[in-house]
């Protein structure tokens, strides 16, 4: 299993900043993180399993 942390999930997400990584945590608009060590993780698969959610399925009819 990879972990993901603060810069990779910010390239991941667009270049998102870590303020706005941040507030997306706080609204609970990103899965919450893994705290290893004093610093914050990301399953990769989780994030891929939380964007694909987030986009519309443009198969259907």
């Amino acid at each position: 299993m990879k972990y993901l942390n603060f810069n990779q999930l910010g390239e991941k997400l667009g270049n998102r900043s870590r303020s706005s990584i941040y507030r997306d945590l706080e609204h609970g608009r990103l899965p919450r993180p893994l705290r290893i060590g004093g610093r914050l993780y990301w399953p990769e698969q989780q994030i891929e399993e939380w964007i694909s959610k987030l986009q519309p399925d443009i198969t259907s009819d």
